[in-house]
């Protein structure tokens, strides 16, 4: 079951990078020379602040931790939820973008 996820995570992260690379080729006006690492360095940015934000968020509110450390996943349930809230994040972009003209 953990490959299934592994897989559906390395499938999104995938993903996300293509859509984010398109999303970047049609905003600058002339071409990076390493596009591909600052797509990359912008997921792992944007999964970094949402994990940050979300245990700032939890210390703040004094939610305890324990409430995920009998769980079943092998990551902790913050950082999965970063990352797959940073890996829907350029499809929320498009869409937003979609609706707004």
């Amino acid at each position: 079951m953990q490959a299934l996820w592994v897989m559906l995570l390395v499938m999104g992260v995938a993903i996300s990078i293509r859509e984010r690379k398109y999303m970047t080729m049609w905003r600058s006006s002339q071409p990076t020379s390493n596009q591909l690492a600052s797509v990359v360095s912008q997921l792992v940015g944007t999964a970094g602040g949402i994990y940050l934000s979300l245990e700032l968020l939890f210390s703040f509110l004094k939610i305890p931790e324990d409430w995920w450390s009998q769980s079943v996943f092998f990551v902790e349930p913050l950082a999965a939820i970063s990352l797959i809230l940073a890996i829907v994040q350029p499809f929320g972009v498009k869409a937003w973008m979609r609706l707004r003209k």
